[in-house]
């Protein structure tokens, strides 16, 4: 059996990693993943500034190179073009959209707006809560309660974006997808999961049945786990 032409760098339990190995076991691209999480050694021998993920391309038209591509913008539009099918992208009409590039500005927005306030805001507060063990429910709840209510305006948001059933874009699975699922997996697996709406968790119903989900679901919050 043939060694993988691509290493992801990235713990399962990051959410930009994640949503990188969606894309790659969804599209059928064999890979190995190197778990390390932001700012370790590994990273910074990946990334210059020690973020997660890396995708390291072996070799390109039978050639070792080894190049470490970084920035999943960059890794996502790199596997478009070596596998362009199935497709992750959209056109015109698809669910709410005019024009395709309103792809990208969904991933933009999730990126830059989403990823803090679930993951910083109240996610990970949260966790470290459980972890320590020593704070109640409702203590908790009282120090993250400005988060929280950020949170509910983004998702608000966030919904409004979306189709009104299906997929975000409708009946087409997207990046779009693929970057808001690892969010919203990990907010689901604390108790302010209870913040996603009837339309959010439809969505999350559908896209639990994929078999890419399936697939990178170990090692992630929503089963229990840590980074490494």
């Amino acid at each position: 059996m043939s060694t993988p032409l691509y290493t992801i760098i990235g713990t399962p339990f990051s959410t930009f990693t994640r949503s990188i190995t969606l894309a790659l076991a969804h599209k059928g691209i064999p890979f190995t993943q190197v778990r390390c999480v932001p700012h370790s050694d590994k990273a910074y021998d990946n990334h210059p500034f020690g973020f997660l993920p890396t995708l390291v391309i072996h070799e390109i038209d039978g050639k070792t190179v080894n190049l470490k591509l970084r920035e999943t913008s960059a890794i996502a539009r790199y596997i478009d073009r070596i596998a362009p099918q199935p497709s992750l992208l959209i056109s015109p009409g698809h669910g709410k959209a005019i024009i395709e590039e309103q792809l990208w500005e969904f991933v933009s927005l999730v990126g830059a707006h989403g990823f803090p306030a679930v993951e910083k805001g109240v996610v990970k507060p949260r966790v470290a809560a459980i972890d320590g063990g020593k704070l109640t429910d409702s203590a908790v709840r009282e120090q993250i309660k400005p988060a929280v209510e950020h949170l509910k305006r983004l998702l608000s948001q966030v919904e409004e974006l979306m189709a009104d059933e299906g997929y975000v874009f409708g009946s087409q699975l997207s990046w779009a997808d693929f970057f808001l699922f690892p969010l919203l997996a990990d907010l689901k697996a604390v108790p302010e999961g209870e913040l996603l709406s009837p339309r959010l968790v439809n969505w999350m119903e559908k896209m639990n049945k994929l078999e890419a989900v399936k697939a990178t679901t170990p090692g992630t919050l929503s089963v229990g786990a840590r980074p490494p």
